[in-house]
Order: C-alpha cells, then structure tokens, then sequence
C-alpha cells in the first residue's frame, strides 16, 4: 500500500514536473517585469477602472462648491475675479455660518478695485483657509492671513499625467506645511471633537481619533519606486455622477439656494470656468464636459477633503496596499492555479473555461477588496494565470500524446512478443530440436523440416493480418495461431476455454501421452475486469499449457482449473509430468509476476513430490474491485 502510494506521488511529481518548471520560470518573469515597473501603467489602468464602476454613492451635503464658471466671469467682465467680488461673496457666505471656508484661489497680490475690502473679509473670517503653492515653484498666500489659515494647494500627478494621491503634508525650507485640504477637515474634525495627531501602527502617518490615514509608499499597491515625499495617502475618489453640491457665484449672488446648505458645512470656493485651466486629469470619476477625462481642481479638494471626514466620522474606507511580501504571495498562488488548471483539464477548450472561469473570479476578488479599500496587484497575477493556465496546456498536451505514443508503442511491442512468443517462437524450437536430433536419417528430416516451416510462415503471416487491425489501444481482441482470433468482451469462462482447447490441439511431444484431462472453468463475476486483465489471464493459461507441452515429460494427468472459494480468483494448471526445464525464469514468467503484481494477486510454480508440477495465479475479489474504483 505504502509502496503504491509513494509510485503514485513520485509518478504525480514527474508529471508535474512538466509544467512547473517553466510555470515558475513565467511566474519569475512576471515579478521582475513588475518589480522594473513595466507593469505599473497597466497596473494603474485597472485601478482607475475598478474605482469608475464603483457603485454610486450619495451626495456629501457637509461640502459645498462654489465654482466661479464662464456665466459668472462673462457678468463679472473680469478674469481674475476681483477683490471687490470675492470679498462680497465672502462677506455673503458668513452671514450663514458655514463651519470652515477653503479659498481654492490664489491671492498673494492685490486685484483692484475692492483690495482693502479684500482684506477686511479676510481679518473678520476666522474660519478661512486660503491657499499657496509650495512645490516645485512658490506662490506666496494672502499676506493677511496667519500660517494657521494656509493650506498649500499642490498635487503630485502620475507620470501618466493622472492624480491618483493626495499630499497632505511635506516639508518645504519655510518649516512644514499642510494642504488645504487637511486643513479644512481638521476644522470640520475639531468640532467634533477629533483632533489631528501622529498614527499608532505608523508613526509617520496622520490620525483622527481611531482612524489612522494609510500612508502612501514608494511601491504601494501598483507604484514601483515612485516618490513618497511628505504624507500622502492614495485618493479614493467619491463615486456617482453628481460628488457634492455646486454653486456658482451668480447662485449666491441672486439667492438661489437653501441657506441650511451653507451652514455649518465645509464651504470651497474655486474656479469652475474651462478658460481658467485649473484642470486635474483622472480617470478614476466622470469627468466635466467638455474637458474630457479632467475635474476641476476646486472638486479635487472637495474629494480630498470627503475621504477624511467621510473615514473618520462614517467609516468609509480608505485606500490600503498589502506589504511586499503578501503581494508576491498573492501573484504566485494565482500562477500556481494557472499551472494546476493546465495540469488537470484534459483539453485545451475545458482549460479555457477553467482560466476564463479563474480571471473572472480574480477581478471580482480584486474589484471587491477595492471597494473593501485594499488595492491588490490584479494584473499580475492575471498575467500569471493566464499564461501559465493556456500556454503550460499545450505542453501537457505535447506531454500526454508523447506518454501515450510510449505506451502505444509499448503496448504493440508486448502484444507481438506475446503472441510470437506462444506461437512461432515454439514452432522454431521444434525445428531447432529436429535439427540437433541426430537420429532421424536426412529423408525423413528434410520433410519435416519443410512442414515446420511452413508452419512457421503460416504463423509470422497471421500475426502480421492480426497486428494491421484496429489500433491496440481499442483492440478487444486475442491472436491465438491459425487464424483463429477470439473476442475478450465474451464471458471469461468460454474464452478460457477456447484458449485451453486451441493450446491442447498443439504439437507439443508432451501432450501425445496425456490420458487424463481435467478442466473446469466456472462462470465469474467479470464486472471488475478490464480487457487487459483478461489478455493477461488468457496468455498465462496459454504459457502454462505449453509449458507442459513442452517439458512436462511422462505426463499422464492434466487439471485445468478457474473457480472463485473464499474471496479468491484461482487459475490451477497441474500436470503429473517430471517437468524438465519447468523452474527457470523466462519472459513468460517475468510477465505473469508483473500481472500478479498489477492485480495484487499471487503467481507461484511449485514442484510437486513425487513428480508433477502446479502453475497457479490467484487474486483477491476485493483487490479488483477497488482497483476498479480507483
């Protein structure tokens, strides 16, 4: 049983072997592809993907925009908008008593007319966060305003041109600086009573209360190597069509709004005009007609600002990436299943199924544990899947039609052996012997010689017509001799039979002094036999007979004995002969112990006293049967 089981596994491992090695080669090549970034923009593709087709969400009412449009700049007639026109909607939106209010517009010089009045506003809001550029070039903010009420408004984009992160804090050579965006949600935050403080897990990284922002690395999720500068975070964007409430400054200015949604909300103020250019480029959210593929900056902000307040007071998710190590787990287990996918369908067009049925199910996973705010590596591991689970087919394929050309091969070659073993093989002993019996005078040798051979032409002849029949895999078929070819699919016992009645008509020396023959062959329950077994059964008894034929000398007796006692199959051939020759280990004998052993079964040839020899195969019914269930 140990023996089998271990055959088993080593016979499991070489075939695997097959399609492991250059799996696990694909596997390498893929990791190295990714850890060189080859595969970071199409890494980046799929993320932005999977963030579009986010289910939508609602609106968050606790930020308001108010966009300064093309409608408002043609009433103005003035681009920039004037002091005197942004201290009035200043002064207008602080009569409702918003919480907080984002400047997202730069104002480090005057835009007169309306300067003082300008800077009245900002002297008599407390609660307003204007902007400076710190990164690379430098714009200065509202000189009116203290570092308290300054949040820069730089964004770090990808090399492909898309925003993707959000930098909340960097250091600059005038001390440390925080975004406009971290400002106006540590406001909101702090009437809440959550303050903003340095992270548990992560010290570097900023928290509110028990919500710690993930923070951004060189190699997070997708990136490879890119900078990290500062604090940043990965930028979940709000889903659906319409993100937050807008206004425009004609809304404010003719009253066109609720006054409960400016108060007590987040309140940002920026451009909304396609002629100002403060454009982002992302693919992760509808974009603004007619600038495909961009959102206004002042709406980057606002969602920048909604990931904050959304994770620490509703406990939406934030965008996290698993360390290294788990995602390379992650990327071999998936080139694992491609190669056990190739290694167990057994056609191309099943494996197909199987691989489209496996990268379905890993962009599902990976769509869900991005909505469940992990960001896994999807392509990768869909690289590895595929490749592995289609190409490593046709090299199990190649592998299986080589196996089985072997096995064809070697399964012809022990057919012919055995069937010119039991026939010609013996007629071309028997010509051998005449030739060393001396006794026989040349006018009589001569025609026996010639018979014999003829015989044996005869022989060579049939078993050629016989092998030029259907292939052997599906052949059901035995050659006996002179033509005669019996049927394995026949009942066991009849087939026996005709295979004892074919040998015993055999001009073997032996069998001209049997007196006494015995047969019984008893019906069997073949339901666990296979063809081959059968085959096997049927050239043992053969083997056996002529056997005697040949060597049993003297022999008077013969039993020819197939019954079932006990559990037990049992073949008998007894013969009373002296059985010359009768224990030396031929091919015939190597090949019934491969049969015993192939049943789990007993072959013996034993001596009996005081002359006579038995010729026994015996197998367990339980063994077939399992063997069958197997």
């Amino acid at each position: 049983m140990l023996f089998t089981l271990w055959k088993n596994i080593k016979e499991e491992f070489a075939v695997a072997r097959v399609g492991a090695i250059p799996g696990l080669a694909i596997i390498a090549l893929v990791i190295i592809a990714r850890l060189t970034g080859y595969m970071q923009p199409l890494e980046w593709l799929a993320f932005d993907t999977f963030l579009s087709l986010r289910p939508e969400e609602p609106i968050d009412d606790r930020i308001v925009i108010i966009g300064i449009d093309e409608k408002d700049i043609h009433t103005l007639k003035h681009y920039p908008i004037l002091d005197r026109d942004l201290a009035s909607l200043l002064n207008k939106l602080q009569s409702h008593n918003p919480r907080v209010i984002g400047l997202d517009i730069y104002r480090d010089l005057p835009v007169n007319p309306g300067h003082s009045e300008l800077v009245s506003a900002f002297q008599n809001s407390k609660n307003l966060i204007a902007i400076e550029k710190v990164l690379p070039d430098q714009i200065a903010p509202p000189p009116q305003l203290g570092p308290q009420q300054i949040g820069f408004a730089d964004q770090i984009t990808d090399s492909d041109g898309k925003l993707r992160r959000s930098l909340l804090g960097t250091p600059t050579d005038k001390g440390y600086k925080f975004s406009l965006s971290l400002r106006l949600a540590t406001a909101y935050l702090e009437k809440q009573g959550l303050s903003l403080e340095n992270g548990l897990r992560d010290r570097a990284a900023m928290r509110f209360g028990k919500t710690e922002l993930p923070r951004f690395l060189p190699n997070s999720g997708g990136y490879v190597q890119a900078d990290a500068g500062g604090v940043q975070v990965l930028l979940n964007f709000r889903s659906g069509k319409e993100r937050f409430r807008t206004l425009s400054w004609h809304d404010i200015q003719e009253n066109k709004y609720n006054p409960e949604w400016i108060r007590d909300r987040i309140i940002i103020i920026g451009m909304t005009a396609a002629s100002s250019k403060d454009f982002i480029t992302t693919s992760a959210i509808p974009s603004v007609k007619p600038t495909t593929g961009r959102v206004y900056g002042v709406e980057i902000q606002a969602h920048a600002v909604s990931q904050i307040i959304s994770a620490a007071l509703n406990s939406r998710p934030l965008l996290n990436s698993w360390d290294e190590s788990w995602e390379y787990l992650w990327i071999l287990v998936w080139g694992i299943l491609g190669i056990t996918s190739a290694r167990l369908t057994k056609s191309p067009l099943a494996n197909l199924l199987v691989v489209a049925v496996a990268i379905a199910s890993l962009v599902s996973f990976s769509y869900l544990l991005l909505i469940w705010g992990w960001w896994v590596p999807i392509i990768p591991a869909i690289f590895v899947l595929g490749i592995n689970g289609i190409s490593l087919t046709a090299l199990y394929q190649y592998d299986r039609a080589l196996k089985s050309g072997i096995q064809t091969r070697q399964a012809v070659i022990e057919l012919t052996f055995e069937t010119i073993h039991n026939g010609p093989l013996q007629s071309l002993a028997k010509i051998l012997r005449l030739f060393k019996n001396q006794d026989l005078p040349i006018n009589k040798l001569l025609p026996e010689l010639e018979l014999e051979l003829e015989k044996l032409n005869q022989e060579l002849r049939g078993i050629y017509d016989f092998l030029q029949r259907e292939p052997i895999t599906h052949d059901t078929s035995l050659y006996l001799g002179n033509g005669l070819v019996i049927n394995l699919q026949d009942p066991l016992n009849e087939i026996l039979y005709q295979v004892y009645s074919y040998t015993l008509e055999r001009d073997f020396p032996c069998f001209k002094t049997l007196k006494v023959k015995i047969r019984n062959f008893e019906p069997i329950d073949e339901r666990s036999f296979s063809i081959e077994h059968k085959r096997g059964l049927c050239r043992f008894l053969e083997e056996a007979l002529c056997n005697v034929g040949k060597h049993a000398v003297g022999v008077t007796c013969l039993q020819v004995i197939c019954s079932a006692s006990e559990g037990w199959f049992t073949l008998s051939v007894i013969d009373d002969g002296l059985g010359i020759n009768s224990f030396r280990e031929g091919r015939g004998t190597q090949q019934f112990k491969n049969l015993a052993r192939q049943i789990k079964g007993k072959f013996r040839r034993v001596h009996l006293s005081p002359r006579g020899t038995i010729c026994e195969l015996s197998w367990p019914v339980t063994s077939f049967f399992r063997m069958l269930d197997c």
